[in-house]
């Protein structure tokens, strides 16, 4: 990435770390043999005349996915990211596929020869026989963990392939399928500011370690002492919240302008916008920092749906109402924008040419504001996440944020005498810093999980809590996707798939009673998860693929409940779903009845774990519910409040609060009911118990 330097953690190169993922030299040879196969070496004359005097092409075509470090980075991720038993299963087949017998046993006559031996192992054959053998896998419907392992690989590797990136944070493979990170400076802002700096204790440099953290604990303000025996530091405050994305950024900042001693835990780590890379991960400032900027009011229907059918009364209260205004008031949101990007454009134009009604999506950044790549974090720091609003309210207000840190289980004792059995005292939480040894035990009066709905439930279930509630009723937003190609010149639709807002229009499927059954919206797909999504068919349709990155529109459908829509795209060249066979259609010259046959072969087909020869990579989005709110114990994790059912002075206050599936992006919704959940901990906090703050 030329021109600007990025975060030491963000930026690429070699690794600092030995290989852990324990594969033998045989099974690396087999799994180099497969990626070598998935991105292979093509020879020159592959390339077009076109292309034939750009080098960067050229280089690309000859690159292979094969070379040192790709295979061993591969293995690396199929060990930390994939599932233990798929990769269980992925390292027996390449254990058979260094072997012969093995090898005739997954691939059959495939790897057979005239000369001797004639019978070779995987990594013998020849590269036009093994994409033969992948293409069999792909449509294997008996022995399923061929299908498995063959998808398993493929993503990884080609993640792997075009995300990778050097000292500069680029990649070999980006200038010649022409993608840019954006390098644009932080805008109105002086380099090296960072708003949440005096409320900050961060852990990520290497020289930190127990002494260091308790002066700097100490000098924050808070009260610490050292308890020997445990091996831990003990912190006292009013209120701990555990996360700060959406919901526990508006939680801490509500909490601290109210008076009390906040303290947020945060396991990612803080990040400026000068920062910034293609590498982001976790992050202070959670979801809020690298989610698509979309600010979408709660639908009236589900809110009449959560108060009426779950018996919520908040979410027919004046309150919420009111809560919404103020979240999007404090997160900036602003209803268009000055210039659309290419994937929106071309959603704006197919719905007016269907007739169908299109809308501007609000959003958390200025109008000009022109970034599609805001789900990296925002380069030029004009996305409101909660790092740059909520987190510098409530620091501002004596908050003080432990970056670095990865809470353990909360601190629950028997509540003698009270509704709920028990009551929750703190947190207990460890540094992922190996050089800080000792624990914190954070005790507080109120304490807040905010760690939304994948690992809130994981936290309070291992701290001994039993509602069945708490883990279930999970709720993901379907979602499927389809692409279009439109080339530059067949096209007044300008920019590229990469560039411009993540989401700035959107079309509603409404249902006869006026409810949204599903949203058609673009997705952000860097190279790296377009690559490792999009059906392979084979290595040279891949490179070219590639090529046409930047101008391959695609469109997603978000399904609530039950609906089904549909978007036609005027001006492709060629369109497609994401089937397992690369189904899709050449649109130019073809007659109406051709596109209509077309359509009509698009069919419902089951995923990879299907037996059907075509299957579909199927996607979600936002996950809610997972500790909702209920009326009663029976019909939930927490009340009305956020507070626990069994658990006196715990809250929950993210997504996994929500009664429901909400279908659409749920920002907005999140925070409102945080700063809903939030209000009500002030208010009670004041009424029944004292400061402690100094």
């Amino acid at each position: 990435m030329k021109g600007r330097e990025s975060h030491p953690l963000l930026i690429g190169g070699r690794r600092a770390s030995s290989y852990s993922h324990g594969f033998s030299s045989s099974e690396i040879e087999s799994l180099a043999a497969i990626c070598q196969t998935l991105v292979p070496p093509l020879p020159p004359e592959t390339i077009t005349k076109q292309h034939s005097h750009n080098q960067a092409i050229v280089s690309f075509y000859k690159a292979s996915a094969s070379q040192h470090p790709i295979p061993h980075e591969v293995a690396e991720l199929m060990v930390t990211r994939g599932q233990p038993q798929a990769v269980f299963l992925a390292r027996l087949i390449l254990t058979l596929l260094s072997f012969r017998l093995g090898t005739l046993l997954l691939c059959g006559y495939l790897c057979f020869d005239w000369n001797w031996p004639f019978i070779h192992n995987f990594s013998e054959i020849s590269l036009e026989k093994r994409e033969k053998i992948l293409k069999k896998w792909s449509r294997e419907r008996y022995l399923l963990p061929l299908r498995v392992v063959f998808v398993m690989i493929k993503m990884f590797c080609l993640f792997y392939f075009f995300a990778r990136t050097d000292e500069k944070s680029e990649n070999p493979a980006w200038e010649a399928i022409g993608y840019r990170v954006d390098t644009r400076e932080p805008s109105n802002k002086p380099r090296g500011e960072r708003p949440l700096q005096k409320g900050i204790v961060e852990t990520v440099h290497e020289n930190e370690n127990d002494h260091s953290l308790f002066q700097c604990l100490v000098d924050h303000g808070l009260q610490v002492t050292v308890d020997h025996e445990h091996n831990l530091f003990e912190i006292k405050c009013d209120v701990v919240v555990v996360g700060s994305g959406c919901g526990g950024g508006v939680a801490a900042a509500v909490l601290a302008s109210s008076g009390q001693k906040v303290v947020v835990l945060e396991k990612g780590n803080y990040f400026v916008a000068e920062d910034y890379s293609s590498l982001e991960g976790s992050a202070v400032g959670g979801g809020s920092a690298v989610n698509w900027s979309a600010c979408i009011e709660t639908p009236d229907s589900v809110l009449r749906d959560w108060f009426v059918e779950h018996k919520i009364p908040l979410f027919g209260s004046l309150d919420y109402r009111a809560a919404m205004d103020k979240v999007s008031k404090r997160i900036g949101v602003t209803e268009h924008c000055t210039e659309e990007g290419f994937q929106n454009q071309v959603l704006r134009k197919g719905c007016e040419n269907l007739g169908f009604k299109v809308e501007s999506v609000a959003r958390n950044t200025p109008e000009e504001h022109y970034c599609g790549s805001c789900n990296y974090g925002c380069r030029t720091g004009d996305k409101k996440g909660t790092d740059v609003t909520w987190l510098v309210d409530a620091v501002d207000n004596g908050a003080v944020i432990l970056a670095g840190f990865k809470a353990e289980k909360f601190i629950l004792v028997d509540n003698k005498d009270s509704i709920r059995s028990k009551k929750c005292l703190g947190v207990t939480a460890t540094a992922l810093n190996k050089n800080v040894t000792r624990k914190l035990q954070i005790k507080a009066k109120a304490t807040i999980s905010a760690c939304g709905s994948l690992l809130t439930p994981p936290l309070m279930i291992s701290s001994g809590l039993e509602n069945p509630n708490i883990g279930t009723n999970l709720h993901l937003h379907p979602v499927l996707l389809a692409w279009g190609y439109i080339p530059d010149h067949v096209s007044e639709l300008k920019g590229k798939t990469f560039e411009g807002g993540i989401i700035t229009s959107i079309h509603k499927v409404v249902s006869e009673d006026s409810k949204v059954q599903a949203i058609i919206e673009s997705p952000a797909m860097g190279p790296a998860s377009f690559a490792a999504s999009f059906p392979w068919i084979s290595g040279r349709e891949l490179k070219d693929r590639m090529l046409r990155y930047g101008r391959i529109a695609q469109l997603f459908a978000l399904v609530r409940d039950q609906g089904s829509g549909e978007v036609k795209v005027e001006g492709a060249e060629e369109v497609g779903t994401y089937r397992s066979d690369g189904h899709r259609i050449r649109c130019k010259g073809i007659k109406e009845e051709d596109l209509e046959e077309f359509i009509g072969s698009i069919e419902v087909v089951g995923g990879m774990a299907s037996r059907g020869e075509h299957w579909s990579v199927y996607f979600s989005a936002h996950q809610m519910g997972s500790c909702r709110m209920g009326a009663t114990e029976e019909d939930g994790a927490v009340d009305e409040n956020g507070e626990s059912w069994e658990a006196e002075g715990l809250f929950v206050c993210d997504g996994s609060v929500l009664p429901s599936a909400i279908g659409i992006n749920p920002m907005i919704t999140i925070e409102s009911t945080s700063y809903c959940i939030s209000k009500k901990i002030a208010d009670s906090l004041k009424k029944d118990i004292p400061s402690t703050e100094n």
